[in-house]
């Protein structure tokens, strides 16, 4: 748990105001001042909604005093919040470099999209599909799930492929632009990596791109 001198550092580091990091954390400003000046001790679920603000800033606490900003190209994400930040990212980030000549290649292997539903919510998944539905002429997106799976709900943007059951697990991996992505839906926990590695990114594609031409096949069309 950040210290008061440590969340005071951080916002330094970054050059946040303490609107900022309210903004940021979905607090009050006057709640982080009463925070900082010691006069209001935070419970677990505003310090998580701190600490989940900064991560997302790049920024570590490091032991009782240490602050940095992070300098690897590894971010790991895990809680509830995970799935949305993740997908905020892959949204933004495809948007962003995506053209019309020249789409965000935009692959996913290994999904199980009740695991991405159930932890996004209903409303926040639909808020995800149609943004990516309304920006679809700028992303390549392709999705490899498993033989039998009858459920299709990026189909407004994306195309589907099955691919023989003894060929997957639910270790979803996911590229888009210089990322790669690791998913690991572990009973009541979730945990996204994100590696910022283009030439692995890159690698990855070009796997997917042989097994969507090879091994995967097209499922019936729903009647």
């Amino acid at each position: 748990m950040p210290t008061i001198e440590q969340i005071r550092a951080a916002r330094a580091l970054i050059g946040w105001s303490q609107k900022d990091l309210a903004d940021n954390s979905g607090l009050s400003q006057t709640g982080i001042a009463r925070i900082e000046n010691g006069t209001n001790k935070p419970n677990s679920s505003t310090i998580s909604r701190i600490t989940e603000a900064f991560d997302r800033a790049d920024i570590e606490f490091i032991g009782e005093n240490g602050v940095r900003k992070r300098t690897n190209e590894v971010r790991i994400l895990h809680g509830k919040n995970a799935m949305s930040d993740f997908l905020d990212d892959v949204y933004e980030v495809s948007a962003t470099y995506g053209t019309k000549d020249k789409p965000t290649e935009v692959f996913l292997s290994n999904v199980v999209h009740q695991n991405w539903v159930k932890w996004m919510g209903d409303e926040r998944w639909k808020e995800h599909t149609d943004r990516m539905t309304k920006d679809k002429d700028l992303m390549d997106v392709r999705i490899i799930i498993k033989e039998g799976d009858m459920n299709f709900p990026a189909s407004a943007y994306a195309q589907y492929k099955w691919i023989e059951e003894k060929f997957f697990n639910e270790k979803s991996f996911y590229s888009y632009h210089d990322r790669l992505a690791f998913l690991d839906f572990d009973g009541e926990e979730l945990t996204i990596s994100i590696m910022k590695q283009p030439d692995f990114a890159r690698g990855y594609r070009d796997l997917f791109l042989i097994s969507w031409n090879t091994t995967a096949f097209n499922p019936p069309l729903k009647e």
